[in-house]
């Protein structure tokens, strides 16, 4: 279980590598099947049985009479439940980590530059990714790894331009992990000196958490979802390298200031790059393709 927001480890994970040979399915060592499945989600009962001989005793009356648990007890309990929660995320993000570090060796060593996109749904992300490969797979070869908890439909979204791509689906999961990239890693095979764009699963909260084995995070920010968005979420803005905020050509028909969360953003993140984009008229969309043209190069 993920202790930050409670999403099962048992969730079914599946790896499809979206190409015109794609036709086999094929079981890993861990039980990750590569094909697309559904997956119906997991339904956890708690039943409670009140036993009235160890909590109450009967009043004449046959009424129970309850008695306030020993408050050195129940801060006792308290006290065990934080230690077994704060071990149980330690380790589940040491295993992470660990991963991570192997995803990026192996990405190092293929001088590959590997960018997590971090959004919450609906920003614009797959669109400025497909925006994006377009404009540059005639100079930089660009791979992605695909994270949704359903569907094929951005991956399929991002193969008509021509790249290739491999989908995670991540069932009952709110984020991508370390492991998950290293299957569609071993899936995509880029080759020497490329760039893999992992688009992670729409999500704010647990992605700034987890570690992949990128190069940075690119958190990316729609006009349409209110400036206020990096002091809300400052986890993941301090988290990450750049800020594209995109939908610009929207301005005109909101209530968004912009100077407003871009100074909220450099609160968070001093250090932030920040590009203002829009993936339909193309406006700003040059100082991105320079970013990632020079960190390309430095890879």
């Amino acid at each position: 279980m993920c202790v930050t927001c409670g999403c099962s480890e048992d969730a079914q994970v599946t790896v499809t590598p979206l190409n015109e040979h794609q036709s086999h399915t094929h079981t890993l060592s861990d039980g990750t099947v590569i094909h697309h499945t559904h997956h119906d989600d997991h339904h956890h009962h708690h039943h409670h049985t009140h036993h009235p001989d160890h909590h109450s005793e009967r009043h004449p009356e046959n009424h129970p009479v309850h008695h306030a648990p020993n408050p050195q007890e129940t801060a006792q309990i308290h006290a065990d439940l934080h230690h077994t929660t704060v071990t149980l995320e330690h380790n589940i993000l040491a295993k992470n980590n660990l991963i991570a570090a192997q995803n990026r060796g192996w990405l190092k060593g293929r001088n590959t530059l590997a960018l997590n996109l971090v959004s919450s749904p609906g920003s614009g992300k797959t669109t400025l990714l497909t925006r994006t490969i377009t404009d540059l797979k005639a100079e930089i070869p660009i791979h992605v790894i695909e994270g949704d908890q359903e569907t094929l439909n951005d991956a399929r979204r991002i193969q008509a331009t021509g790249c290739r791509v491999v989908q995670i689906n991540t069932g009952t999961g709110c984020h991508l992990e370390a492991s998950m990239v290293e299957q569609g890693l071993n899936q995509l095979d880029p080759p020497l000196h490329s760039i893999v764009m992992i688009e992670n699963v729409g999500n704010l909260v647990c992605p700034a958490l987890f570690d992949l084995g990128e190069q940075a995070k690119v958190a990316i920010l729609s006009v349409t979802e209110g400036e206020d968005k990096p002091i809300k979420y400052p986890h993941m803005f301090r988290a990450s390298d750049v800020m594209i905020l995109t939908k610009i050509d929207l301005l005109p028909y909101l209530t968004f200031e912009v100077d407003r969360c871009l100074d909220y953003a450099r609160q968070v993140n001093p250090k932030i790059q920040i590009f203002q984009v829009s993936s339909t008229t193309g406006a700003g969309l040059d100082g991105w393709y320079d970013w990632l043209r020079s960190a390309w190069r430095e890879v």
